[in-house]
């Protein structure tokens, strides 16, 4: 026991804040293995320090005024209130009176102030929640997250006599009555003088405010412990907590996979918006199903377009005792998924594509599907190749593109739509910015005689039919949209209104998307030529098989000009695409960026 306490008291801080940070959370939520000699033979034990599975079995102590000395001085901080659990210090609470001038924004900076290297950073690096509030506004995060990151926390319900329930609950719980040992305790020493005021309150109902609500909601002890143990994760140097919407979706999807129909789970669709963290969403639920004692070695397969998930999926899973295996090939994941092991299986989705349309069928209602689509990819007749392979599966969509009537009948195939949060409530929850839309028209006098007759010209050895059908692909928006005359005349268009709206005025700057690269090198020319506004052009590469049209002279062909153009100035694919994003992102130039 001593060397447990040990090891939670030096967290790595050599290693910098989060990665202490990391540390500690996985102490906490792995346990720590240890050995103690027991009558001369050396035994291994694991330390837990806290129950997560039974929350009343662990200790809880409410701190305030908490005082910790600054690592830089003898100084003191005292955050407002410490939730300690098994001594343990989990949740940190700064409050602010509402008359203030922006309290939630002070409570925030307090929050921040105190992580600081000369603050109390070694309180903070065990803090799985911070909160601040102020009576009728509240926000939470984890430790190390920035204002921008603090988010808004609500309650969702399945039915309005589950929201009675709650909210009379939180009712009864403002207005019980404190027992004499609790308030001799609470009001002793330097808060004697307020009793008189707090005993004058019980007398008459006090109805519950937003700082009740959240207190209800993040840190009753049993919602504290599983949105510690079940909801953080740590992605790309940051550690993260869920929002509400993710909480309760996946809380939702764990209760509707119990449902079996016609031999099968019911999955669906999980529609969150774009910039509501999808990817961390699906992770989090495989976790859930993971640990999910009522499913005997469920075969988790997380189909995805992100690569760099893999480290983040394969580190969250530790604490579940699953192995994660990566399917670089769709060979491997044939084998994976036809194996008898319970690993989580990650892929991508050609990949998973390739390797369901190679597997025989296989019958188990045991096997989750996660897919993270953004592209439709898997609605149509790749879904109709999944049912196929894999009957009895339970296949769960996560998209944030919007849905359509025409894909509300193909979620119906995946089991229905589970959960949204649609645009409106994350521009409410400041979780994204408003999406602004100013449609523009360039204008274009079409002179139909000379063009009618330059077409009878070249089409003169077409029959009626051929003539026809000619017509009708060149008279198609995409190809008059890639007309050298309309792109230069978009490009003016551009140019004026970014020069005298934005230029030189706001730090804001511009990104335009073109349908092909042969459009979008047009466009980056016709930019230069205009020369109000600077602007760069990132593509991928030009396939080297396409575009040659002689044995004895390279092709003229204007991308693959520009991409060698590129490679010359760069070296390589990767290092053009970090340096265009690079300057882009922190140099003053290019104003706009132009993609594919």
């Amino acid at each position: 026991i001593e060397a447990g306490i040990q090891a939670l008291r030096n967290p790595p801080m050599q290693e910098g804040y989060i990665s202490a940070s990391e540390a500690i959370y996985h102490l906490l939520t792995l346990g720590k293995s240890l050995e103690q000699s027991i009558e001369g033979d050396k035994k291994s034990f694991t330390l837990q320090y806290i129950d997560w599975k039974r929350p009343e079995r662990n200790v809880f102590h409410v701190c305030e005024e908490y005082s910790t000395m600054r690592s830089t001085s003898k100084d003191h901080y005292r955050p407002d209130i410490v939730l300690f659990v098994n001594g343990i210090p989990l949740s940190i609470i700064e409050c602010k009176r509402p008359d203030t001038k922006d309290p939630l924004k002070q409570a925030i900076s307090q929050h921040l102030r105190n992580q600081q290297e000369s603050g109390i950073r070694k309180l903070y690096v065990y803090a799985q929640t911070v909160l601040s509030m102020a009576t009728d506004q509240a926000a939470y995060a984890t430790n190390g997250t920035t204002e921008k990151f603090w988010a808004q926390w609500q309650e969702k319900f399945e039915s309005e006599t589950e929201e009675h329930a709650w909210r009379q609950k939180l009712l009864e719980l403002r207005n019980s009555s404190l027992a004499n040992a609790q308030k001799d305790k609470l009001f002793a020493d330097r808060f004697k003088y307020v009793r008189q005021h707090f005993d004058a309150l019980e007398e008459a109902q006090i109805l519950p405010t937003l700082q009740d609500e959240y207190l209800w909601g993040l840190c009753e002890p049993q919602r504290l412990l599983e949105l510690i143990f079940n909801f953080i994760l740590f992605d790309d140097g940051a550690k993260k907590v869920a929002r509400y919407q993710q909480y309760f979706a996946i809380k939702k999807t764990a209760r509707r996979i119990h449902h079996i129909e016609q031999g099968r789970r019911k999955g669906g669709v999980i529609w969150h918006t774009q910039g509501s963290g999808k990817s961390l969403t699906m992770v989090m639920l495989a976790q859930a199903i993971a640990m999910d004692p009522s499913i005997l070695n469920p075969k988790i397969i997380l189909v995805t377009d992100r690569v760099d998930l893999d480290h983040q999926i394969t580190t969250t899973f530790r604490k579940c005792g699953k192995l994660v295996e990566n399917a670089s090939n769709g060979q491997r994941l044939v084998q994976l998924l036809q194996s008898k092991s319970d690993a989580v299986v990650t892929t991508i989705i050609n990949k998973f594509e390739a390797a369901v349309r190679k597997m025989k069928p296989l019958p188990s209602q045991d096997i989750f599907v996660l897919v993270d689509e953004g592209h439709r990819t898997q609605y149509g007749t790749f879904n109709i190749e999944m049912q196929k392979t894999l009957p009895h599966a339970c296949f769960i969509a996560l998209t944030g593109t919007p849905l359509f009537t025409r894909d509300k009948s193909t979620a119906a195939k995946f089991g229905g739509i589970i959960d949204s949060y649609t645009v409106d409530q994350a521009v409410a929850d400041k979780a994204v910015v408003p999406l602004l839309y100013e449609g523009r028209h360039a204008l274009q006098k079409v002179n139909e005689g000379p063009i009618d007759t330059y077409f009878s010209m070249v089409s003169e050895p077409l029959n009626p039919y051929e003539k026809a059908d000619l017509k009708k692909k060149f008279s198609r928006a995409d190809q008059l949209n890639i007309a050298d005359q309309k792109i230069y005349a978009i490009c003016w268009d551009i140019s004026k209104h970014y020069r005298d709206n934005w230029q030189g005025q706001t730090p804001f700057k511009g990104q335009l998307v073109c349908q092909t690269k042969a459009a979008a090198v047009k466009y980056t020319q016709y930019m230069d030529d205009i020369g109000l506004v600077s602007t760069e052009l990132l593509i991928s590469p030009p396939d080297d098989r396409e575009g040659e049209d002689s044995a004895y002279t390279e092709s003229s062909d204007k991308v693959k000009a520009f991409w060698n153009g590129k490679m010359d100035e760069h070296g390589n694919g990767k290092k053009y695409e970090k340096n265009v994003i690079s300057r882009f992102k922190n140099q003053p130039e290019p104003e706009i960026i132009i993609v594919v």
